[in-house]
């Protein structure tokens, strides 16, 4: 078999990807991962809701989101390698991790301090209580707390960072 001419490419059966590793795979395993962190912190705040102060309300929360993209960025960075789609993958669920983290606090607050017929009644005449209590956050004059959406920021770009160095660290493929 004589090889092919310099001008003509090679055949589509010896092409490698450039992006090599399982970006799904990658995106499952952050889902994992951040619904494990998300579901902690929400019992960290059940656990101290009644001692904490805004403020400390606002560094648990940033915390959180921090180390919510930073484990989803890591495992992501480390399956999904160069995969772009695995890196935007990994910053939506990091985000979504941060949002759910603090919104399913609130039934678990509600529930630890009344009972869950009290829960009931409220998700009944309101379901998405939770969402709206995170968007305007502790205010009592209904505006919206932009402190919580630059968390679903800092959550996004720690995840994406992170996973795009570690994804970027390996040798060509």
């Amino acid at each position: 078999m004589q090889p092919a001419p310099p001008f003509q490419p090679t055949p589509f059966g010896q092409q490698r990807s450039t992006a090599s590793g399982n970006p799904v795979g990658a995106v499952l395993l952050g889902l994992l991962f951040s619904l494990i962190v998300s579901l902690l912190y929400s019992g960290l705040i059940m656990a101290t809701y009644k001692d904490q102060s805004d403020s400390t309300v606002r560094v648990l929360y940033f915390a959180h989101a921090l180390l919510n993209g930073a484990l989803v960025g890591a495992l992501v960075g480390k399956v999904g390698h160069r995969s772009s789609g695995a890196k935007v993958g990994g910053a939506v669920v990091a985000a979504l991790g941060a949002f759910f983290g603090y919104a399913n606090a609130i039934p678990f607050i509600v529930v630890n301090s009344s009972s869950v017929q009290t829960l009931r009644d409220l998700l009944e005449n309101d379901p998405f209580f939770p969402a709206k209590a995170w968007w305007h956050g502790s205010r009592g004059s209904g505006g919206v707390d932009w402190l919580h959406l630059l968390g679903l920021l800092v959550a996004a770009a720690a995840a994406w960072g992170i996973a795009h160095l570690i994804g970027n660290k390996r040798g060509p493929a």
